[in-house]
């Protein structure tokens, strides 16, 4: 959960971190409570805030939990992740999908019944969640109006902007509402790096800053981007103009950027 960059982060990269952090992580509720819905949608990752997030509004507001992933690229990190958890690390993962795996903590922790649990397993990335998700919630049964979409915090807002590019001509779509179950904020303790609301079951401070600096250029509505001029992935996203100047600082920032930029941590 820590890193010890050389020379240590100055204080406009720190804050420029965190304003990018914190817009990836999309929340649409204020003050923490979440909307009434009609249906959790949790896309699989290995954030276990998240997870419990997800489980937690299915459980208090008795709605269906929709859980999608398959065994994707990142699967391993949900592996690790529940490996080391103190209470979660009895649950089976390897070969197991993201879904089945998340399955198991809503009912086992979170007493959610089997019957109020909907699973797609065959998912690979978060373009194939949203498409099978809706896909299988337009078959089902349920009646939906408002969908509650939870998703690592990094990928929070791409992942509603997927949702919603999948669903843009369906007059019938559920409104589609995010929530990303905390926000991370970093800090300077000393000579190191760490979340200033640490919790168990997050990234390294490594591994987070490699995740939100591929986000901003997928979020782009460019030739190179996922918006509608490039790949047409996801909805049109504005980025508010704090952001692209947190951008910039990022990328003057020749130290961080270097981190930043390290891919196998992705």
């Amino acid at each position: 959960m820590m890193m010890q960059p050389s020379p240590l982060l100055s204080t406009a990269s720190l804050g420029a971190i965190n304003t990018i952090g914190q817009w990836l992580a999309q929340d649409d509720f204020c003050g923490g409570s979440a909307y009434p819905a009609d249906c959790v949608v949790l896309a699989g990752n290995a954030v276990i805030p998240t997870i419990d997030a997800a489980c937690r509004i299915a459980s208090e507001q008795q709605i269906p939990l929709f859980i999608t992933g398959g065994i994707g690229h990142s699967t391993t990190f949900l592996y690790a992740a529940i490996a080391s958890h103190p209470r979660y690390n009895t649950i089976p993962t390897t070969g197991r999908t993201e879904a089945a795996i998340l399955a198991d903590i809503a009912q086992q922790f979170w007493q959610i019944p089997a019957e109020k649990i909907l699973l797609e397993s065959r998912s690979t990335n978060c373009g194939e969640n949203a498409s099978f998700s809706t896909c299988l919630l337009a078959k089902s049964e349920l009646t939906l109006n408002t969908a509650i979409v939870v998703q690592d915090p990094t990928m929070q807002r791409r992942t509603i902007a997927t949702f919603r590019r999948v669903t843009r001509d369906d007059p019938d779509a559920p409104r589609w509402l995010s929530h990303p179950g905390f926000i991370p904020t970093l800090c300077q303790q000393e000579d190191r790096i760490i979340f200033a609301n640490p919790q168990e079951g997050v990234w390294s401070v490594e591994r987070y800053l490699s995740l939100i600096s591929g986000e901003i250029p997928r979020l782009r509505n460019d030739e190179t981007g996922y918006g509608p001029r490039g790949r047409d992935f996801i909805v049109h996203v504005d980025f508010p103009a704090e952001v692209e100047a947190a951008w910039l600082t990022l990328q003057n920032d020749g130290t961080l950027t270097a981190v930043m930029n390290h891919r196998s941590l992705a």
